[in-house]
């Protein structure tokens, strides 16, 4: 893949994207005006309400979403939200009974304002973007995977050099290029989406060259936090939760490496053919 791309997001890489993802909103769309955001959602309220998930009755264990262990017991009963724990591996889910439809997610993304260019929004980024650079060779190709309705992070790699390409199952549903090999993905407030972190996980591996990074940007769940009041729970489209040591233990069992640059990041490398 040749890395030598014009550095002007706005334009050049912009226009080419946009062409390929005929339904993404444009820049100027994404930055959603408070009067649309308001509007949209009572909307969204009203599909959430009409697809409310069933109410989980059994309270014995399930396996796990991500580990496949069958010891994720019942750990909170939110209203009529189930979640539960994997003892092996730590990861915290929603009962795969109540995940939400494509509808409750679309109507809930679409609230999102990010902005590519909004310097609040790569200042956030760039937590996860700025120690992952520090990994990667000169020219790198690179996905970045669940770029959402804003695909500002590929636009900050790109101004640094990096080659990119981007995948959203909602916005940027261009299947050509999960086909693809690359030498870094990243994948930024996207893992609490996750319905199958398992399968998710694998066509990650499955898409990254050897000795490749994998950048993760999502909130702990620390110990210490209520988890029935926190914010990031209340998400509807959020619905799963990890622990440093959740990826330390799925990087262990897949024989990858795992490092945390810092708080809510993760650096998980492929190994070496």
């Amino acid at each position: 893949m040749d890395a030598s791309r014009p550095l002007d997001w706005s334009h050049a890489l912009l226009s080419k994207f946009l062409s390929r993802h005929a339904n993404y909103p444009a820049r100027a769309e994404t930055h959603i005006r408070l009067e649309n955001r308001q509007s949209s959602g009572n909307q969204s309220t009203n599909s959430v309400s009409a697809s409310r998930p069933p109410m989980i009755k059994e309270t014995n264990t399930v396996s796990c979403l991500l580990c496949d262990a069958s010891t994720a017991a019942l750990f909170k009963q939110i209203g009529e939200q189930t979640y539960h724990r994997c003892d092996s591996c730590l990861l915290t889910f929603l009962n795969p009974d109540q995940m939400p439809s494509i509808e409750v997610e679309r109507a809930t993304y679409d609230m999102h304002e990010n902005d590519p260019e909004d310097i609040h929004y790569r200042a956030f980024l760039r937590r996860a973007t700025d120690p992952l650079v520090e990994k990667l060779k000169s020219g790198s190709y690179g996905l970045d995977y669940g770029c959402g309705p804003g695909p500002a992070l590929a636009a900050m790699m790109s101004e640094r050099g990096f080659a990119m390409e981007v995948y959203d199952p909602i916005y940027a549903n261009d299947e050509d290029v999960l086909e693809e090999n690359y030498d870094f993905i990243t994948c930024t407030e996207v893992a609490e989406h996750f319905h199958s972190p398992k399968k998710e996980l694998a066509q990650l591996d499955r898409m990254l060259a050897p000795g490749g990074w994998l950048a993760i940007m999502t909130s702990w769940l620390h110990d210490d936090i209520d988890f029935s009041t926190w914010h990031y729970r209340r998400d509807p489209t959020h619905v799963c939760f990890y622990q440093p040591k959740t990826f330390e233990y799925w990087a262990r069992n897949a024989g990858w490496s795992a490092l945390f640059p810092a708080n809510n990041i993760v650096l998980l490398q492929k190994p070496f053919d």
